[in-house]
């Protein structure tokens, strides 16, 4: 399995248009030793040849040109085989809305996303311009479901499970009706030739015994780096809600997520990084004690073979 971190950094980026906190302005005046990240989404293959990506940020288009194996091969062709929605928060989905040129794709969600997205939402008939423009393949969950490429509808050898996750609708949904299971889900995906999973959570909101089920014996687990801290919003006078509240599991302190994460085997990588987070400070104790419990901080252009 292939796979290439396209983007790394929560919903805004990193540095945020519109943020003045102590890493954005580092970054922006070169005194921040940190690297400059797009909003996540995740790149993987079983073959080199037919890619599926984990999420759609609002910066696809310039994701898939910093990756040639996402190229076009044809006058019209991508090699973007399907899309895999973890969530419907906007920096996930938001970048479906910009492959509208009447090319047909492929969307895997569970039905409480693809209804939150497609269902009384005008911009949607942007990718309905003929007929099954975007075919939805629902991810039931604990369903094990093997991924197609779309042209030739045939199995790529990659098969992938969602399981429900501690988490919560997105907020443009959050008035306008009751919570699912499946606002929120992380997947397992298998290559079925080689034998290897990666477990991708990027959305966690707590410690709960789905989350095991879902990285158990995972080679590689992709985990919500989100927040350092609970308070990080409020101490920095950017905010008023905790991590929590935001459905966000803090990666510091006595009952963080690194804590979990150092107890496991295999490959652990921390994605969905805020601007705010001070483990993007690459020469910071955050940062350094991250790597000292054996786990990683994504960044954009990080590539995996497992």
């Amino acid at each position: 399995m292939q796979l290439r971190v396209l983007g790394s950094a929560a919903g805004g980026g990193f540095p945020q248009w519109n943020c003045g906190c102590a890493n954005c302005r580092g970054l922006r005046d070169g005194t921040l030793r940190a690297r400059a990240r797009t909003q996540e989404s995740v790149a993987l293959s079983a073959d080199g040849k037919r890619w599926f990506l984990l999420n759609a940020s609002p910066e696809i288009r310039a994701q898939i040109e910093s990756f040639p194996p996402l190229w076009p091969r044809a006058k019209r062709h991508s090699p973007v085989s399907g899309i895999l929605l973890t969530n419907g928060d906007l920096d996930h989905t938001l970048g479906l809305l910009s492959l509208r040129e009447s090319h047909p794709i492929s969307v895997y969600a569970t039905g409480a996303v693809r209804r939150g997205f497609a269902e009384g939402n005008s911009l949607y008939g942007t990718l309905q311009r003929f007929p099954d423009q975007v075919r939805w393949g629902e991810l039931a969950l604990g369903v094990e479901t093997a991924l197609v490429d779309r042209d030739g509808g045939t199995d790529t050898g990659l098969l992938v499970t969602a399981l429900a996750i501690p988490g919560k609708a997105p907020l443009h949904l959050e008035r306008v009706r009751a919570a699912s299971p499946e606002d929120n889900v992380g997947l397992r995906i298998r290559d079925a030739k080689r034998g290897v999973t990666l477990a991708y959570l990027p959305a966690v909101a707590g410690p709960s015994p789905a989350v095991q089920d879902a990285v158990r014996g995972a080679d590689c687990v992709f985990f919500d780096g989100t927040f350092w801290s609970s308070d990080e919003l409020v101490a920095a006078g950017l905010g008023t809600r905790r991590a929590e509240d935001m459905a966000h599991w803090p990666v510091g302190g006595a009952n963080g997520s690194l804590e979990f994460l150092a107890k496991l085997p295999g490959r652990r990588i921390l994605i969905h990084v805020n601007n705010t987070n001070p483990l993007l400070r690459e020469d910071g104790p955050e940062h350094q004690a991250v790597y000292a419990a054996g786990v990683e901080v994504a960044h954009d252009g990080l590539e995996l073979r497992l």
